[in-house]
């Protein structure tokens, strides 16, 4: 400490062996504070000894402990005196050098790799086995309970849920693809087919054969085995188990978790779960297998794999194509190898059938739904009644303020 005049006061001191909190008298010298309890004892603490505790509450006091002792503490209440060490202490905020540096660093290392072996490794091994013994009756309920998070979780008001399409002609003619597709021997439980009113053009599949397209999509499709492609591809999901299987990581993963950081609120666990399921990030090789497995179903109903070559075609001429490393790290294979595995799957099939809808359940156009109407259609529409008849969904006009969005087929 610099030369000022000795100094006195109170404070409160505790040895480090007893609870009892003792008053003491404080005499601060130049080169040290010395404690004189009421017996008489003296106990000189250094200057260069003198170590702040941080995180303190009361900033009014100073609360001191002495280097090399890890246990005494004294409380200084003198306004004064703990102006004057904090201001002369040239020590006050040194920490003392970390003990075995190399066993801490391996402790840690080890936790953070135990951690990602349970995550990564032990919880993915667990979901693959649950995924296959899980009744359909608990897939089923999983799949209905996400499916109205992920309804709400995507309403503009974050409220009330969006609008799911009612049209009994649209419904029917979604069916009559996932008919001739005949993909109930691969399933223990129907397919269920939902439309959500949303501009995504996107698809993912839920846990108990729910498959969910968004209205965007099927704005997008120019044929009808367009999305009858991306119907088989979700289907093959659903069959392999991929969306129960990583809806069970994502829950074990997340209770990990939990107990590593504190509990996670239900609400939030089931919210996370459900932008999981949107973003569905399975591995490529699942993709493949689902990609793989709509080939199959497409070319046993006499429909073309190509339908689904050309519907990446335009995702790709639109929002480009992931290469080098981005491609590495994506959950679904390069945009370019799947167009190339549809156009080799089509080169496999024989001669192609009736198409997957009639023309009248399917109009051509850049806008039209299964069984909708066209914007050409439209002008013959009463105003301002925006209706797709077929599928029950209020289409709102278009706002040039908002980004259309856009998803990966078989997310």
């Amino acid at each position: 400490m610099s030369d000022f005049p000795t100094y006195e006061g109170f404070g409160d001191y505790l040895d480090g062996e007893k609870a009892a909190q003792r008053r003491v008298h404080l005499m601060l010298m130049p080169d040290r504070l010395r404690i004189t309890l009421a017996d008489g004892e003296v106990i000189d603490w250094l200057a260069d000894e003198l170590r702040a505790l941080p995180d303190q509450a009361d900033a009014s006091s100073l609360m001191l402990m002495r280097a090399g002792d890890a246990l005494a503490r004294l409380k200084v209440t003198d306004p004064e005196i703990a102006r004057l060490i904090r201001t002369n202490a040239k020590t006050l905020r040194k920490r003392p050098p970390v003990e075995n540096p190399g066993k801490i660093v391996k402790w840690a290392v080890g936790a953070v790799s135990s951690v990602a072996l349970i995550i990564f490794v032990l919880v993915p091994m667990m979901a693959n086995q649950l995924a296959l013994y899980l009744p359909p009756e608990g897939e089923k309920a999983l799949g209905d309970a996400t499916f109205e998070q992920i309804r709400t979780a995507l309403s503009e008001d974050g409220f009330l849920p969006i609008s799911a399409c009612d049209g009994a002609e649209g419904l029917a003619a979604l069916e009559k693809m996932t008919a001739r597709l005949n993909t109930d021997d691969d399933l223990p439980y129907p397919v269920e087919i939902s439309v959500l009113d949303h501009e995504l053009v996107n698809a993912f599949a839920l846990p108990g054969g729910r498959i969910v397209l968004f209205r965007g999509l099927l704005l997008d499709a120019e044929a009808p085995e367009e999305v009858a492609a991306v119907l088989a591809h979700e289907i093959g999901h659903v069959v392999h188990r991929d969306p129960t299987r990583d809806a069970l990581r994502v829950a074990g993963s997340v209770g990990v978790l939990g107990l590593l950081f504190g509990d996670f609120a239900g609400g939030t666990v089931v919210l996370m779960l459900a932008n999981q399921l949107i973003n569905a990030q399975y591995s490529q090789s699942a993709e493949s297998g689902a990609d793989d497995y709509a080939y199959e179903r497409m070319s046993a109903a006499g429909l073309p794999p190509s339908a689904m070559a050309s519907f990446f075609e335009r995702l790709r001429e639109e929002y480009g194509d992931e290469a080098g490393l981005v491609a590495h790290f994506s959950s679904h294979p390069q945009m370019t190898a799947r167009i190339e595995a549809a156009l080799a799957a089509q080169d496999q099939v024989g001669a192609v059938g009736e198409p997957v809808l009639s023309g009248e359940e399917w109009q051509d156009d850049d806008t039209v739904t299964p069984a909708g109407t066209s914007e050409a259609d439209d002008a013959d529409l009463p105003e301002p009644d925006y209706k797709t008849p077929s599928l029950g969904l209020d289409r709102a006009e278009p706002d040039p303020d908002r980004n259309s969005g856009t998803g990966r087929l078989g997310r």
